[in-house]
């Protein structure tokens, strides 16, 4: 059980270490491709989060969203790996920051093909949020293993 379950984490973190090896790679001086294809998506949404909420998102240089993300991807899936929930907090947090900006299926119409296409990757990452919150609920609610203490010896008179 304990090698199918160290396997499994191995490939579920592979997602996440292949992805940020990837951007990590292309990043270059300005964020890479990653950045080009964030920037409109970010500048969207954040008009989208000041007219529903108010609040006025700050300014900041999208390439450090895209390095903060390369790191929670990396050190993260590696943390995982050896069945740390710190890694899958890392990564959930990742899900929850990035999914809703880069699969904005929410500003298109329904006909389009685009929809369809963001609305799938929308729904597979959600899928892989709701794989790290159970990770995170079993590591939780297992007992842990406590060390068994020895009985005291009794003293013969």
């Amino acid at each position: 059980m304990a090698v199918a379950s160290f396997v499994g984490r191995v490939l579920f973190a592979s997602v996440f270490i292949l992805s940020a090896w990837q951007e990590f790679n292309e990043f270059g001086v300005d964020g890479g491709p990653a950045a080009k294809t964030l920037k409109p998506k970010f500048n969207v949404f954040s008009k989208s989060v000041t007219s529903h909420t108010g609040l006025e998102v700050p300014e900041f240089d999208i390439k450090y969203l895209v390095a903060a993300a390369v790191a929670f991807k990396g050190v993260g899936g590696l943390l995982f790996i050896f069945g740390s929930t710190m890694g899958a907090y890392l990564l959930a947090l990742q899900q929850v920051i990035v999914t809703p900006i880069l699969y904005d299926f929410y500003n298109y119409d329904t006909e389009k093909k685009d929809y369809e296409q963001l609305f799938s990757k929308f729904s597979q990452n959600l899928a892989l949020l709701g794989a790290l919150l159970f990770f995170i609920g079993m590591k939780n609610s297992s007992p842990r293993r406590q060390l068994k203490k020895k009985a005291p010896k009794s003293k013969t008179v």
